[in-house]
């Protein structure tokens, strides 16, 4: 099992739900790729309502119910792996955001 302690970086990618890599769910993707490539741990997040570059609102309330949600993937590892990747995702990603920060990992286990 992989061991993190200390300082770590942690990455989010802004989605939308509708976004495809290759005709399949782009959440997905990154999900295998991320996996595929070791990384410590990731996790996919649905949100319920958001705007983006456009300001075009999405939300998931039954009277304006959106096909394109607001997805958020969090990726946690060292400050190396993730940049290493960054390369790739920014062929994979037609629009979107990705924000970078540091974060103190505390426990780790499987």
């Amino acid at each position: 099992m992989q061991r993190l302690d200390g300082e770590q970086s942690l990455m989010r990618i802004f989605i939308g739900e509708s976004d495809r890599y290759h005709k399949r769910p782009l959440y997905e993707v990154l999900l295998e790729l991320f996996r595929k490539e070791g990384f410590a741990g990731a996790t996919v997040l649905k949100g319920v309502a958001g705007f983006g570059a456009n300001s075009v609102l999405h939300t998931d309330r039954l009277l304006c119910l959106s096909q394109d949600l607001p997805v958020v993937i969090e990726v946690i590892d060292s400050e190396e792996k993730i940049e290493n990747i960054i390369p790739q995702l920014d062929s994979m990603l037609q629009g979107g955001m990705i924000t970078l920060e540091k974060a103190r990992v505390i426990r780790y286990k499987n």
